[in-house]
C-alpha cells in the first residue's frame, strides 16, 4: 500500500546538491528578513508595541477602537498575493533563472530604507522596505524574468499598510457622498439637509446621521483600491485594460459610499436611527462590496466586447431585414 502512495519523486535523493543548496538559502534568507522586522523593526512606542514591526502592522488590523476595523482586509491581502503567485506558477517555472547585480542593488536599498524608518520612528516606511525585499530578494537570486512575474503580488502588500493618514485625503469624498445622499433621499421625499458629513432629517424628531461614523472613506477606498486591483489583474491580459479598471477604484469608491449613506438614511426613516446606525449599519459595508463587485464585472464585459464585431453583426442584420 504504501508503495502505490510513495512516489520517488518526492525522496530527499531525488534533490540534486543545488536544489537543496537554493531551499536552504531561501529558507536562510526568510529567517534573516523574519528577524529583522520581526526583533529589529519598530523604534516607535516600544513599550505598546515591542520591537516588531509585524506586530505593530497586526496590532491595526485588529484594532476596531481606534481604527474603527478600517484595515481589517488586511488579513486577506498576503493570501490574495500567494493566490496569484500559484496563479503563475508556471510561467515562474519556465522563466530563465539567473543571479542579478541589479538585484542586489535594490535589496541594500530597502535595507536601508529600513534603517531610515527606525531611525526616524516611522514603521510605515519600514513595511515598505519589507514590501520592496520580498520583491528585490528573488531579483537577486533569480533575475529579472522571475522578478517580472513578481511585481503585481509583490506590490499588492502594499495594501497590508496601514495608511490612516490618508483620512485627510477621503474626508472630502465622505462630504461628496453626503451632500449626493441629500439629493437623492430628498428626490425620493425624505426630506433631509446635509451640514458638512452629517445628514438632518427634515421631519419633527427625525433622524440625524453622522456619516463619519457610518461610512469610512479610508476603509471604502483602500479595501475598493484592493479589489479593484486583483480583480483587474486576474480577468485582464493586457496592461491598459488592467490600469482602466484600477483607475475605477476611487469612482466605485464614492459610489459605494452614496449607496450606503443613501440605503442608511432610508432605514432611519422608517425604522429609526438606533436601528439604521446599529443594525443595519454593522451589515451595510456588504452592499457597497455587493454594488462594487456588479460595477466592476460589467466594467470588465465592456473591456472584453468586440465592438466591432457586434456592430458589424448588428450592421449585417439590419441588411438582412431590409
Amino acid at each position: 500500500m504504501e508503495r502505490e502512495i510513495w512516489s520517488e519523486q518526492w525522496r530527499l535523493a531525488a534533490l540534486n546538491r543545488s536544489d537543496i543548496l537554493r531551499a536552504t538559502l531561501v529558507a536562510v534568507v526568510v529567517g534573516l528578513v523574519f528577524g529583522i522586522f520581526h526583533y529589529q523593526g519598530n523604534s516607535l512606542d516600544i513599550n505598546a508595541f515591542g520591537r516588531s514591526a509585524l506586530s505593530w502592522m497586526v496590532e491595526r488590523w485588529t484594532d476596531d477602537i481606534e481604527y474603527g476595523g478600517d484595515y481589517s482586509h488586511g488579513w486577506l491581502v498576503p493570501i490574495l498575493s500567494i493566490y496569484v503567485i500559484w496563479y503563475r506558477r508556471k510561467a515562474l517555472a519556465a522563466a530563465t533563472k539567473n543571479v542579478s547585480l541589479v538585484g542586489l542593488v535594490m535589496v541594500i536599498g530597502c535595507l536601508f530604507l529600513h534603517w531610515l524608518g527606525m531611525k526616524a520612528q516611522q514603521t510605515r516606511i519600514s513595511l515598505f522596505a519589507l514590501v520592496g525585499l520580498t520583491w528585490s530578494i528573488p531579483f537577486y537570486l533569480y533575475g529579472w524574468q522571475v522578478a517580472k512575474q513578481l511585481i503585481f503580488p509583490c506590490a499588492y502588500l502594499v495594501f497590508c499598510i496601514p495608511m490612516n493618514f490618508l483620512d485627510s485625503v477621503t474626508h472630502p469624498l465622505r462630504l461628496f457622498a453626503t451632500e449626493a445622499s441629500a439629493v437623492l433621499l430628498n428626490g425620493i421625499g425624505i426630506g433631509v439637509e446635509a451640514s458638512g458629513a452629517r445628514l438632518h432629517s427634515l421631519t419633527p424628531g427625525g433622524f440625524d446621521l453622522d456619516v463619519a461614523d457610518a461610512c469610512s472613506g479610508i476603509r471604502s477606498l483602500t479595501a475598493i483600491t484592493a479589489l479593484t486591483a486583483i480583480y483587474a489583474n486576474i480577468t485582464q491580459r493586457k496592461a491598459w485594460k488592467q490600469w482602466a479598471i484600477f483607475a475605477l477604484s476611487i469612482p466605485l469608491a464614492i459610489i459605494g459610499n452614496i449607496v450606503r449613506v443613501f440605503t442608511t438614511g432610508i432605514v432611519a426613516e422608517l425604522f429609526g436611527t438606533d436601528t439604521a446606525m446599529h443594525l443595519y449599519h454593522d451589515f451595510s459595508g456588504f452592499i457597497i462590496f455587493m454594488v462594487v463587485f456588479i460595477l466592476l464585472i460589467s466594467a470588465g464585459s465592456m473591456l472584453d466586447a468586440n465592438w466591432l464585431r457586434e456592430k458589424k453583426q448588428l450592421w449585417l442584420g439590419h441588411l438582412r431585414t431590409t
